[in-house]
Parts: structure tokens; C-alpha cells; sequence
């Protein structure tokens, strides 16, 4: 399978997702998974938290583990240490999910092979929230270095 950090795959990947199980989300307003998920939630993405410790983050019903969930999951976004991954990915296998994410500084390679062998895309070392606002959000706009040179409209673009 090609790699999906190129711009290209993020693209497409966050383009065509919907929902978004986020892994380790945090109600602490200050903690980066909560700024992440409030952006994701503010752009139309359906976020839908995975802790054991709430009930509830950002107004969504929070989910104990990934396969307690009752909807499809298109990306399943890790805050979570990177040894706490590879049973993660065996999870966002079994639900079905389209992509395992694994946020900034989080890099298994182990689970990154069980995501790939069951034909899952992998992300790794990048925020969701960070990416959607580079190729979507008019990062730019405002003087940022997106490192995206292109006169043409995105084909992939979230509603």
C-alpha cells in the first residue's frame, strides 16, 4: 500500500472521511486532542470520543473502547502513547475502520503494519487538525508556510 502522509492521500483521506473516533480524547480544554477534536467537530466531521474516564467530551457520548461503537468509523485518531497503539489498530481493524491516525509524536510501526496488513491507510506523525487546516482550512491565509503551491481548486474538499 503507498504511503499516506504525501499531501495527495491526506487529501483524499480527509476529504472523503466523515467520522472521526478519536482514541485518549481529553475533556481538558488546554490538552491538544481536545483542541483537535473541537476544530474537527467546528469543520462538519462527526467526532466521536474514546475514553473510559467520561461520559461525555465536546456534547458527543464517549465510547470506553473503539468497539463499543455503533456507527462506522472512517479514521480512527490516536492520542494515546505510542506503546498503547498496536491493540488500538487490532480494535480499528474489527470495527472496520478506513484509516488508523496516529497524532504527532506517536510513531508504532508495529501498529502501522497491523493497520496495513488488513488494508487499512496509515497516518503517522501528523495532526488531523493541523493537516485539515494546511489543505483545507486556509492555513495559508494567514501567512503560513503550507508548503501547498497549486493554482488549482482541490478536488477533495470537506463540506
Amino acid at each position: 500500500m503507498p504511503d499516506s502522509n504525501d499531501i495527495e492521500s491526506l487529501r483524499k483521506i480527509l476529504g472523503g472521511a466523515r467520522t472521526i473516533a478519536v482514541v485518549g480524547l481529553s475533556a481538558d480544554w488546554w490538552r491538544p486532542s481536545h483542541f483537535a477534536a473541537k476544530y474537527m467537530l467546528e469543520h462538519g466531521y462527526r467526532v466521536i470520543p474514546v475514553n473510559p474516564r467520561y461520559a461525555d467530551i465536546l456534547g458527543q457520548t464517549c465510547y470506553r473502547s473503539l468497539e463499543d461503537i455503533d456507527v462506522p468509523v472512517d479514521i480512527v485518531d490516536v492520542f494515546r502513547r505510542t506503546d498503547d497503539v498496536p491493540p488500538i489498530a487490532e480494535q480499528a481493524v474489527r470495527i472496520g475502520a478506513r484509516v488508523l491516525w496516529q497524532q504527532l509524536g506517536v510513531t508504532s510501526d508495529a501498529a502501522e503494519r497491523v493497520a496495513r496488513a488488513a488494508g487499512l491507510q496509515s497516518v503517522m506523525d501528523r495532526c488531523v487538525k493541523i493537516e485539515h487546516a494546511r489543505l483545507f482550512g486556509g492555513l495559508n491565509w494567514i501567512g503560513v508556510n503550507t508548503r501547498v503551491i497549486s493554482a488549482k481548486r482541490p478536488r477533495f474538499i470537506a463540506n
